[in-house]
């Protein structure tokens, strides 16, 4: 669901190059070998190595993975140093993947898996699951003689977020902290949990076994707050993707669940248009003073259906980006690409991409290649005339992303919208997307995924905004506890009673 805009290089493809389980041996011979060629892929074709990190910086964090790796033993211990270090970067485009035949022996494993399904609440992590052992919206507090506390922080790295940003990386765990634990500590035939009850607030110790891949999964599925998050999780249809209504004479609310709507020569596209431009002639004419946006289960799509979106809420000539540049002008490293073309046959195929590239980004400077002043996203354009003037109430979440996130922080950056949620896992102010490339590191068969565009976007500094950061709240409003229990919209609530507010005073 982070994918923004990815160019097929070729048919791509997962290789997979090694079988083996995860916890087999792996020489240091060959962890040293694909170390190696992956600082070497990021420093030739990533262009956001340097975005929120500074050389020394990236470089002290290689010398501690060449360290790392001395006394690293596992195919395990390696992938969760390259892990840490995709992490390291700060994007939520960067991805690394095991081989496929290693994440299809993961999905066959029959125990080792921790069995309950948990969810960030208030600063706690409570079990999100209804069963016999542990009531329901009990706190997690230390599993197998570890503080939870230390655990998440260790499986922060297999989901990457924009820069600094934390929240995201509680989305993504929610979902599979059972697969990330054992990533990092391994199978675990029995977990002693240490919870303190919802009831009582008192501190209690079970055991529990583990259960397996599939179970954990099934598991997470019927969640206690599926009826609250499930659309995140969703392949969205049509009706789910974005939708429209009138609150009351003054108040509308509209709801933009995904940019996924294809591109101008799409008929889904077009529909989209016509859906927008019928809303905001709607509202014009009937004179609704207060718009509610919600992008909370917005985690990215396709261009141009963001900046048309921003078209009909803008006060400003705007473009999506201010600037946008990669390292290369030529692919490099074509033979660690990760795609069905064999090696000696790349050198004769690749020219066209290259050409694409050259044409897309024609202006060197400094060794870097920026984007063409004529592309779409460098494109300056107008605010739509039924543009709304009135007072915009953005939702926001940590599953904003990508495309939705580039979009929620252009209104951000709008005089009349007042931001309320939680802080976004894409950036503010800019952001690493739209190409992808795809390299194998050969040794490993690990697959590394990164966006090659750094970009710049058009936006505003505002006042509470954090560098390095997502989207910062105006009012920053997460779910409660009782209303986890209820499943009750607590941000959407405190919404509606901020307007009313507002209409009082004003």
């Amino acid at each position: 669901m982070k994918n923004y805009i990815t160019l097929l290089i070729f048919l791509m493809t997962v290789i997979s190059v090694s079988g083996q389980n995860i916890d087999d041996s792996f020489s240091y011979k060959k962890m040293q070998k694909d170390l190696s060629l992956f600082k070497e892929i990021r420093a030739r074709a990533n262009s956001g190595l340097y975005k929120y990190r500074s050389k020394k910086q990236i470089d002290s964090i290689y010398k501690w993975a060449e360290n790392e790796i001395k006394t690293a033993a596992t195919h395990r211990d390696f992938y969760n140093i390259i892990c840490i270090l995709t992490d390291y970067e700060g994007s939520l485009h960067n991805d690394t993947s095991l081989p496929k035949k290693a994440q299809e022996k993961l999905e066959k494993e029959n125990y080792g898996y921790f069995p309950l399904p948990i969810k960030w609440i208030q600063g706690k992590w409570i079990i999100n699951y209804a069963n016999k052992e542990i009531p329901l919206g009990s706190e997690i507090t230390a599993i197998n003689d570890i503080p939870i506390s230390k655990i998440i922080k260790n499986l922060y790295k297999y989901y990457t977020t924009d820069g600094l940003n934390i929240t995201g990386k509680r989305t993504g765990i929610r979902k599979h902290f059972s697969k990330y634990y054992r990533l990092h500590y391994g199978q675990v035939n029995t977990f002693n949990i240490v919870y303190k009850d919802k009831n009582t607030a008192l501190s209690k110790t079970i055991s529990i076994e583990g259960i397996s891949y599939n179970s954990y999964y099934k598991r997470f599925t019927n969640r206690h707050s599926k009826p609250y998050d499930n659309l995140y999780y969703l392949d969205l249809d049509t009706s789910q993707k974005y939708h429209y209504k009138d609150l009351d004479t003054q108040t509308g609310l509209l709801t933009i669940n995904t940019f996924s709507m294809g591109n101008e020569t799409t008929e889904e596209h077009k529909a989209y248009k016509e859906f927008l431009d019928s809303v905001f002639t709607r509202i014009k004419m009937t004179g609704i003073e207060n718009l509610i946006i919600d992008v909370r289960q917005n985690s990215g799509g396709s261009d141009p259906n963001d900046v048309i979106t921003y078209s009909y809420v803008a006060a400003r000539n705007f473009q999506e980006s201010r600037q946008a540049w990669i390292t290369f002008n030529k692919i490099p490293l074509i033979r660690h690409l990760d795609i069905n073309v064999p090696k000696t046959l790349r050198p004769f195929g690749v020219g066209r991409f290259n050409r694409h590239f050259q044409q897309r980004f024609p202006v060197e400077k400094n060794g870097n290649f920026y984007l063409s002043e004529e592309s779409s996203e460098m494109k300056k354009r107008m605010p739509n005339k039924n543009a709304f003037k009135g007072t915009i109430y953005l939702l926001v979440s940590p599953e904003v992303a990508s495309a939705g996130s580039l979009f929620a922080a252009m209104v951000a950056s709008n005089a009349n919208s007042i931001v309320i949620g939680e802080e976004t896992m894409g950036g503010y102010y800019g952001h690493n997307g739209h190409t992808s490339l795809s390299y194998v590191l050969p040794k490993s068969g690990i697959i590394t995924d990164f966006s090659i565009d750094n970009i710049e976007q058009d936006v505003s500094q505002r006042e509470n905004q954090l560098d390095k950061r997502g989207i910062i709240p105006d009012y920053i409003v997460p779910q409660n506890f009782k209303d986890f229990i209820k499943n009750v919209d607590t941000q959407m609530r405190f919404t509606l009673d901020l307007i009313q507010e507002n209409q009082t005073n004003h």
